[in-house]
């Protein structure tokens, strides 16, 4: 199975739990099936919990050299945006110019019971800031104790003139709460398959 392939059977994918068939989407100019936006916006609503604690992700992306990336990276979701932050003059940000498609995945547990991933799969815009940019911050202050999120700033304000906000856009987003039952729809096939 080509890598194509694998990817149209992970979109068709979904949980049990959501009862997503995958018969009847539509379609992209490739052929692959694609999530609608009360779709997608369904899966971030049902993943808020783990996007509202979650302080890191790793990005996906592809380089100027076309090679493949992934990166650990801190995130601050908005409820609308999942944002991240870095230098302007960050080697990622050229390269996410050039070819703003990425993935991204955030999980929490350390354990298959209390495991939760979302992946999600979009577009990134990109804005140069003067200064630090506010989710930078706003992150830290959600992480930090207040005097040392204090620190933090003004260190971030005498280090940056500017940063490049990076938000991603999502095109296609999976949850899973695998303690919950809600798992990839091939797995679920292998349960019942095996009980």
């Amino acid at each position: 199975m080509d890598g194509d392939s694998a990817a149209n059977v992970e979109n068709v994918a979904a949980s049990p739990s959501q009862g997503h068939s995958g018969h009847g989407r539509p379609r992209d100019s490739g052929g692959r099936r694609v999530m609608d936006a009360k779709q997608i916006a369904q899966e971030l609503a049902d993943a808020h919990e783990l996007l509202s604690q979650a302080s890191m992700a790793r990005l996906a992306y592809n380089g100027l050299d076309g090679r493949p990336r992934v990166i650990p990276i801190g995130i601050f979701w908005t409820g609308d945006e999942i944002v991240m932050s870095t230098a302007a003059t960050a080697p990622k940000v050229r390269a996410l110019s050039v070819r703003p498609e990425v993935a991204l995945t955030i999980d929490a547990g350390d354990s298959p019971g209390s495991a939760k991933t979302l992946s999600v799969r979009g577009v990134v815009h990109l804005t140069i800031v003067d200064g630090v940019v506010p989710e930078y911050l706003a992150a830290a202050r959600k992480n930090f104790d207040a005097e040392y999120a204090a620190e933090f700033e003004r260190n971030c304000r005498a280090m940056y003139d500017q940063m490049a906000r990076i938000a991603v856009e999502p095109q296609w987003a999976r949850f899973y709460d695998f303690g919950a039952g809600r798992v990839p729809q091939f797995l679920a096939e292998l349960a019942k398959k095996s009980s």
